[in-house]
């Protein structure tokens, strides 16, 4: 069987967004038991992450490493259209992903104890984003 469902994700600017709840959801409504969601971010500045879910620390961190690697206004870039973060944006994605497979077991998603699944905004600005979480079962 083949489930697919979309999602649009409101991002408040860079930053995470977890959609945990909204992928555990799709899996649950696809019926299957057994099987693969795969979850599909369709942008090109923006990030889809499996994360620790307990300490927002670490997403902090996270953001902070990425500010220290890929600076915006970065005179090294020349795409800048939409902005100084414009580029940067997609330094991020193109270093993390923007897909994910996360295997289902007994009907959910089968992720770690303090796994969580998050949108990574890249842009500054408050943006929407659109998800596809896919199940085969």
């Amino acid at each position: 069987m083949y489930h697919a469902k979309e999602l649009t994700v409101s991002t408040r600017g860079r930053g995470f967004t977890d959609i945990t709840a909204e992928v555990q959801r799709a899996v649950t409504e696809s019926g299957a038991r057994q099987g693969l969601c795969t979850v599909f971010l369709h942008h090109t500045s923006a990030s889809l992450i499996l994360c620790e879910n307990a300490d927002p620390d670490v997403r902090r961190d996270l953001e902070s490493f990425f500010a220290r690697l890929v600076k915006d206004g970065d005179p090294l870039f020349v795409h800048d259209a939409e902005g100084p973060d414009d580029m940067p944006a997609h330094v991020r994605t193109v270093l993390t992903q923007n897909s994910l497979s996360i295997p289902v077991k007994d009907g959910s998603a089968a992720l770690g104890t303090w796994q969580g699944v998050y949108v990574w905004e890249h842009r500054t600005s408050p943006h929407r984003r659109r998800v596809t979480v896919s199940v085969v079962g």
